[in-house]
């Protein structure tokens, strides 16, 4: 615990990143100038934004899905970390999570264009390939053995986060709470000695409300869920979560699912990956594990089920 006392002046900072906000809250002494912090902590996301995004076409991500198959690409050490991290967590999720989704992405609508029929119907035709077991990686370079669009939509907002975190320990703040949008990590403490209280959303699609409380302390929360962006097909919404094995959005999957970690970013994936397995098999697959997780589900009447997983969301 850092030793800042209960009357320090509370700092909240916020910028744009990714189509939402970044926030950070942290406590500092009175006189504490917290102008350097903004500016480390907005181009800390801006860094992250510039290699992982697929809405800007300059991206070193977008450069990658360009280059020509069996090619090597040099990419910058922060995109080769999320890139190993991503298909880590999809080969140890069977492909669940897969970050090679990004023309099924894009068919659907969920990119900066609108959704394509034909689009659509050559995603769900696609001959997949987990991308664990397309793309090889070595210390500075990436090469695509097979035809592939990265995504990292599932996971680059979670490694946003932990680079929030990252800044502000950089500049000597022991104690925080940061986070994009509904992706959340916490360090140390408050400065009552308390930890970190984290509102776990509501899958409510006509506004938002906390569903739950967590107590997080050294550690972060990511949730995935079908309420906050989708596309409308013969009158049904699809969320903007993608069956690997399909092509195509989850036509079955719980409402949410909230992942407690160590990193933001494999929060953010494996909420992701346990929405795809389902709320029974993703259930299992989280015991197994040890994951700690929280699946949301809806019935017919729109009930909201519970299901903890862990000592967290027990």
């Amino acid at each position: 615990m850092s030793k800042m006392s209960t009357d320090g002046a509370r700092r909240a900072l916020n910028g744009p990143t990714m189509g939402t906000r970044w926030s950070a809250l942290f406590f500092t002494d009175p006189g504490f100038d917290a102008g350097a912090i903004q500016i480390a902590l907005q181009a800390a996301v801006d860094e992250v934004d510039a290699q992982m995004s697929t809405w800007k076409a300059g991206s070193d991500l977008m450069r990658l899905n360009a280059a020509p198959v069996d090619q090597w690409v040099a990419v910058p050490a922060r995109l080769t970390e999320v890139l190993r991290l991503g298909l880590e967590i999809g080969r140890a999720s069977g492909g669940a999570f897969d970050i090679g989704m990004g023309d099924a992405v894009k068919a659907w609508g969920f990119g900066p264009a609108a959704a394509v029929p034909a689009g659509i119907r050559a995603a769900m035709a696609a001959q997949r390939h987990p991308a664990y077991e397309v793309l090889a990686l070595d210390a500075t370079n990436a090469r695509k053995r097979a035809p592939i669009a990265l995504d990292l939509n599932g996971i680059a907002k979670g490694y946003g986060v932990d680079r929030l975190a990252e800044i502000l320990r950089d500049h000597g703040i022991a104690d925080g709470l940061v986070g994009i949008d509904g992706e959340m990590r916490a360090f140390g403490l408050r400065p009552d000695g308390q930890a970190w209280t984290i509102a776990v959303e509501a899958p409510d699609r006509a506004c938002r409300t906390p569903h739950s409380l967590l107590a997080l302390e050294n550690a972060a929360v990511a949730t995935s869920g079908d309420y906050r962006h989708w596309v409308e097909v013969q009158g049904r919404r699809l969320s903007h979560t993608m069956d690997p094995k399909r092509g195509a959005p989850l036509v079955t999957s719980p409402a949410s699912v909230s992942v407690v970690a160590q990193s933001c970013a494999a929060a953010d994936a494996w909420a992701t990956a346990l929405m795809v397995l389902g709320p029974e098999a993703g259930a299992e697959f989280a015991r197994q594990r040890g994951l700690e997780a929280l699946f949301l589900s809806r019935d017919a009447a729109e009930n909201l089920r519970r299901v903890g997983i862990g000592r967290l969301f027990a």
